[in-house]
């Protein structure tokens, strides 16, 4: 995160917003889904698994998302 330089409140901001773009139930140790959010004016993806039975989030990675990647709303991974 340091090395992106995406702070801690970025993340809580993408989190509180819980917009899922895509859903990974089969991951394991627990399932997970990538984010969006605007965190300073900027997009961000968060990747968090949730912990349900010990009701713990743990980050998995975020990232700016590259826009030759993805839909000009950062929604959809490009073909």
């Amino acid at each position: 995160m340091a090395a992106r330089g995406i702070s801690v409140a970025d993340v809580l901001t993408v989190l509180q917003a819980d917009d899922a773009i895509e859903r990974y139930p089969q991951d394991t140790p627990f399932p997970s889904r990538l984010l969006l959010g605007t965190a300073n004016g900027r997009p961000l993806h968060v990747v968090a698994a949730h912990d349900h039975v010990e009701d713990v989030t743990y980050i998995v990675t975020t990232y700016e998302p590259d826009p030759a990647e993805w839909s000009a709303d950062f929604r959809r991974r490009r073909s």
